[in-house]
C-alpha cells in the first residue's frame, strides 16, 4: 500500500506553523546568498590548489633553467617567485583559513540561527515549496521525496 504522505515533502521541508511567506522567501533569498559563498569557497580551493601546482612546476621549470646553464634567471626565479606569499604574508593555505575562521564562519553560522531562529532549524523550506509548485503529482520523476531507504530521514 502506498503511503499518501509519500506524495508530499517530507516533514523536515515543511513550512512551521505560522511562519509567514515574507520569511520562507527571505530565508530562500539567504540560502541563495550562502550558495555563491559555498562557490566563493570552491574557487578558493581551487585557487590553492593551483597555486600548489604551480609552485612545483616553477620549482621543477627552475631547476631546468638552471640546468640549461641559465643561473642568473634561475637564482632570480629562486629568490623572487619560488616561495613567494601570493597576497602579503600569506600562502594559499593560509588564505583558505583566514576566508573559513573569518568572514565563512560567520555567515554559515547566521544562515544556521535564522534557520533555528525562524523555521525552526528546517532546511531547504523555500525550495521544497518551489518544488511542490513546479512538480507534476502522480507523475515519474516528480515524486515529492526520494524512493524509500530504510532509516533516511526523508522516510521518518
Amino acid at each position: 500500500m502506498t503511503d499518501p504522505q509519500a506524495d508530499h515533502p517530507s516533514p523536515e521541508h515543511r513550512r512551521p506553523d505560522g511562519v509567514t511567506d515574507a520569511t520562507v522567501e527571505a530565508l530562500g533569498k539567504l540560502s541563495a546568498a550562502i550558495d555563491h559563498v559555498e562557490d566563493a569557497r570552491g574557487h578558493l580551493f581551487a585557487f590553492h590548489r593551483l597555486m600548489g601546482s604551480a609552485e612545483t612546476t616553477l620549482e621543477e621549470a627552475t631547476e631546468m633553467i638552471r640546468d640549461a646553464g641559465h643561473d642568473d634567471l634561475a637564482d632570480a626565479l629562486d629568490q623572487d617567485a619560488l616561495g613567494q606569499n601570493p597576497l602579503p604574508g600569506m600562502w594559499s593555505f593560509q588564505m583558505v583559513e583566514a576566508f573559513d575562521d573569518g568572514f565563512y564562519a560567520r555567515a554559515k553560522g547566521l544562515h544556521q540561527r535564522a534557520l533555528d531562529e525562524l523555521v525552526d532549524g528546517q532546511r531547504h523550506v523555500f525550495e521544497a515549496e518551489m518544488k511542490e509548485l513546479r512538480r507534476t503529482r502522480g507523475r515519474e520523476g516528480h515524486e515529492a521525496r526520494p524512493a524509500s531507504v530504510e532509516g533516511h530521514p526523508e522516510h521518518d
